[in-house]
């Protein structure tokens, strides 16, 4: 992987990592196009990447981090089920990961259900918008329904966000709770993953590769940036219909892709 397919991928990631559209289902489609889907270090890649995503929730919600110990408490309710689940099933994520048959389905499937979430949950919208309505156990649910993302294409946010309205959240405090648990979850996977790969293969983390991380986490972290402000705005005002609409046309395209027998390795 040189830098430009690497910005690429950070670019990608920043856009979508807290829309309703699985950021890890777009990076694998675009490293398909790019013909570097196969190669270990992408995929660790495509998990550590996440974390300059992660970052520009931690300046952008700064107060939240300092706000109580019971907010700490409740993302860990809600961090235990997916680090426990991800752990027993790291090696079944690691194959799905090379998986565009899967990313397409999940994408057609999660874009038919976002176009009725709104419907589902428009009495949320009465409800107020504090933290104080999540509790333990509701965050533990949240986590729950987080460790289903972890089948690419799925969407972490768009599982958070509908497992939050579930619990009578309303959109715009499901989707800061959903950006609040990226950062425990996110910060273990990149770990995890950049620890497996020194454990198991230590040439791949070479100053080379490295460096494209590095710069990838800073993209990451300033388009993730803009992606946050402009998703919040949106998702109050309008909700999620046009993610449904979006997940349902790329889905579509990448199975007729597929079915025709068509490669989709382009660069």
């Amino acid at each position: 992987m040189d830098i430009i397919q690497s910005i690429l991928l950070a670019i990608i990631e920043g856009l979508t990592e807290f829309l309703p559209v699985s950021s890890t289902g777009h990076m694998i489609i675009a490293s398909h196009f790019m013909g570097i889907a196969g190669n270990d270090y992408v995929k660790m890649y495509t998990v550590a990447i996440q974390f300059g995503a992660i970052l520009s929730v931690v300046v952008l919600y700064f107060k939240h981090f300092f706000r109580s110990i019971n907010f700490y408490l409740k993302l860990g309710a809600a961090f235990i089920p997916t680090a426990i689940i991800g752990l027993l099933l790291k090696s079944k994520i690691d194959m799905m990961l090379e998986n565009v048959w899967v990313v397409a389905i999940a994408l057609l499937l999660g874009g038919i259900v976002l176009l009725f979430v709104d419907k589902w949950f428009e009495i949320n919208e009465d409800i107020s918008d504090t933290d104080s309505v999540i509790t333990y156990r509701k965050g533990f649910f949240i986590g729950l329904i987080q460790a289903v993302s972890m089948i690419p294409g799925v969407s972490r946010s768009a599982a958070t966000i509908i497992g939050g309205l579930s619990q009578k959240l309303n959109r715009k405090t499901a989707a800061e709770f959903s950006f609040f648990l990226a950062v425990p979850t996110m910060f273990a996977a990149t770990v995890k993953s950049i620890f497996d790969i020194y454990k198991e293969q230590p040439h791949l983390l070479s100053i080379h590769n490295l460096n494209a991380l590095l710069l990838g986490n800073m993209v990451a972290f300033v388009v993730a940036m803009i992606s946050i402000k402009s998703f919040i705005a949106y998702l109050t005002k309008y909700g999620f219909k046009v993610f449904g609409y979006y997940r349902i046309i790329a889905g579509s395209l990448l199975l007729i892709l597929l079915f025709s027998g068509q490669q989709l390795e382009m660069f």
